[in-house]
Formats: C-alpha cells, structure tokens, sequence
C-alpha cells in the first residue's frame, strides 16, 4: 500500500514538474504566434487591396525597437473618431483588414492598426514588457497628430489585443475617450490552468483560487481582470 501511495505522489510530482517545463519552456511560443502555420510573416495584402485610404506609419518605442502600423483613413482629411486596434496573438495586422474594412464602413472611423514587435514588419521579439512600450509608443503618435480629434480616440482590443488595451488605457485616462474590448481572457496566469488543468491550482489570477505559488513562471501575465478592477 505505502509503495502503491508513494508512486503516485511521484507520478503526480512528475507530471507537475514536466508541465512546470513546458510552461518555461514554451510559453512565449502559446502566447505569441507572429506567424500563422504555413505561412509567411510578410503582409499578404495591404489595406490597398480593400480599396483603402491608407498612410504607412514607422514608430520607435521607448526602447528604440522599430514599429509599423497602418493609419487607414475615413476620408483623406481624418474625420471621425479614431480607434487604437489591437490584434489578437496570432498572425498579422493584415489578416484583420476586412474586419477593420467593415468598422470603417459602419463607424466612420478612423482605424490605427499597430504591429507588435516581432510581428509583421516591425522588429524585435514580442514580450509583455516589450508590447506594453509598443502601445504607449502607439497612443503617444496618435496624441500627437495634428490631423485627427485626439479627443476621440478610443482603443479597441480583440484577445490578446484587449489585454493591451487595458493596460494602456489604465495608464492614460487622460488620452483615451473609450475601451472597447472583445473576446478577452481574464489573464493569462488563468488560460496556463486551462490548457494544462493539473498546474490550475498552482497558477491562477488574484481572483483565482489555490495558492498560486508558481505565478512567477508566467514571464507575460497580462492579468486584465485586475486592470479591469483596478
């Protein structure tokens, strides 16, 4: 009985321990997906395609890494509201022009759309501590503009892209005028217990439950229900 007992504690210590490497091991690669299986990290299209009125944009973030983003217009002199669009975690900023062709159509806005370091044409390597800086870099461009109603820019966030937005909107009420998010995860320290349910007691969010002693192996938390709360 006492061996039966003892190798089960080690099977479930071993399997802890190899999920805790996988986790360490792999977890830039789950969260980050610059480029979709099969194809290229390139743009496939340009919002020239749709027909869009559009302006190529080159940033620097705070920590000189090169950024670029697409400036797509209402109309050539900016009317309109301006929405700050954050993607999800895989592909580019290309695989969501058509999204974007339709809220220009039906919004009558403006759409900033930002590649994250390591992502289409920008440079680096994507990190939660790297894209926080890209989006601030972002918003400080379109403050800065002369050509749009920087009272109205409003930032938008689909998944991955919500928890961005959250961050960044916290940070500068005074910039933002709205949040707009879809599809979000609370964080990521919750997504780790669901893929991989037998580390869930030991990984979670602040509402989580469970210890949470292993937290500290999330390197890209992104913890937006406690932006959220906050």
């Amino acid at each position: 009985m006492v061996s039966y007992v003892n190798a089960l504690l080690y099977g479930v210590g071993g399997i802890v321990v190899a999920g805790m490497a996988l986790l360490v091991a792999f977890q830039e690669k789950l969260v980050y997906v610059p480029v979709l299986p099969g194809l290229t990290k390139s743009y496939p299209i340009t919002p020239a395609r749709l027909r869009l009125i559009y302006e190529d944009v080159w940033l620097r973030s705070s920590d000189g890494v090169r950024l670029h983003a697409w400036f797509i217009k209402l109309f050539p002199e900016c009317r309109g509201p301006t929405i700050l669009f954050f993607q999800e975690n895989a592909g580019n900023i290309a695989h969501r022009l058509e999204m974007v062709r339709i809220m220009i159509q039906r919004l009558h806005c403006n759409v900033f759309m930002l590649s994250y370091r390591g992502y289409g044409a920008s440079d680096g390597y994507p990190s939660q501590h790297g894209i926080t800086k890209d989006a601030q870099a972002a918003l400080d461009h379109l403050s800065q503009r002369t050509d749009i109603d920087t009272s109205r820019i409003v930032v938008f966030g689909r998944s991955l892209g919500g928890a961005v937005g959250a961050l960044l909107t916290k940070s500068n009420p005074d910039k933002v005028a709205g949040l707009i998010l879809e599809n979000t995860f609370t964080s990521i320290l919750d997504m780790a217990g669901v893929l991989l349910p037998f580390l869930k007691w030991f990984i979670g969010s602040n509402h989580s439950k469970g210890p949470r002693i292993l937290n500290f192996l999330v390197r890209s938390p992104w913890s937006t229900i406690d932006v959220i709360g906050e």
